[in-house]
């Protein structure tokens, strides 16, 4: 079983290498390559130190471009299945291998911080984003999919391939649930824990998200009715 974890990262000197890290004591066998989308600072040198393949793309491309490129060579090399997994820190690797033993029957696992109890506590702006485009997705697709937004997801080799051809760009988590649910791919969700940001910070401000909850939103009906079945 081949296993590709793939970390786009922008300016995540402070948290790459403790990511790596953790991956390699958890699950040593699997391969990682972090994309280093534009970063100004070490990302890049650290996550070869920590022993991670990098691709560095000259300008910031955003998740969505990353994440394509990844899913790209993931496809191109054969691997059995892609892990999105984020370059902050606020992913656990413990959580890893029982969303691969998941994935063994569905198509794409999404790594959730709401089907199930967990510690994490999200502000009341995000936790309202949550319940908006869960109610969205939930609409679209007929599945009640509880966190859309999580970026800790892995992919068997019929979504790595959809993906590689295929992956939205700004903001992509929602939009690419729709996606693959208009192709009929079985999606699920698991209980993971998430921790604070160990390093960095995101990229959501509260003078953006009602722009970002505009802009995916349109996205997401844009995507359903284009690949309508």
């Amino acid at each position: 079983m081949k296993v590709l974890v793939i970390i786009p990262a922008y300016n995540e000197e402070a948290t790459i290498f403790h990511v790596i890290d953790e991956l390699r004591n958890y699950m040593p066998e699997v391969d990682v390559v972090v994309i280093n989308d534009g970063s100004t600072d070490r990302t890049a040198e650290i996550a070869e130190r920590a022993g991670a393949k990098v691709f560095t793309v000259p300008y910031n491309v955003g998740i969505g471009g990353g994440m394509q490129i990844g899913y790209m060579y993931a496809h191109r090399m054969n691997y059995d299945y892609a892990v999105q997994m984020d370059a902050d820190g606020q992913h656990c690797a413990s959580d890893l291998p029982k969303l691969i033993e998941h994935a063994k029957q569905h198509d794409l696992v999404i790594g959730s911080r709401y089907v199930e109890t967990t510690s994490y506590q999200s502000s009341k702006m995000r936790r309202i984003g949550m319940i908006f485009f869960s109610n969205i997705i939930t609409w679209i697709t007929k599945q009640r999919i509880t966190d859309t937004t999580s970026g800790y997801r892995v992919a068997n080799r019929r979504v790595i391939a959809l993906y590689s051809s295929y992956y939205p760009t700004d903001y992509p988590e929602v939009e690419s649930i729709v996606y693959l649910k208009r192709k009929g791919c079985r999606i699920s969700e698991v209980s993971t824990e998430m921790r604070a940001r160990l390093g960095g910070n995101s990229s959501i401000t509260p003078i953006r998200s009602v722009y970002y909850m505009t802009k995916v939103t349109l996205a997401v009906l844009m995507t359903a009715l284009r690949y309508e079945r």
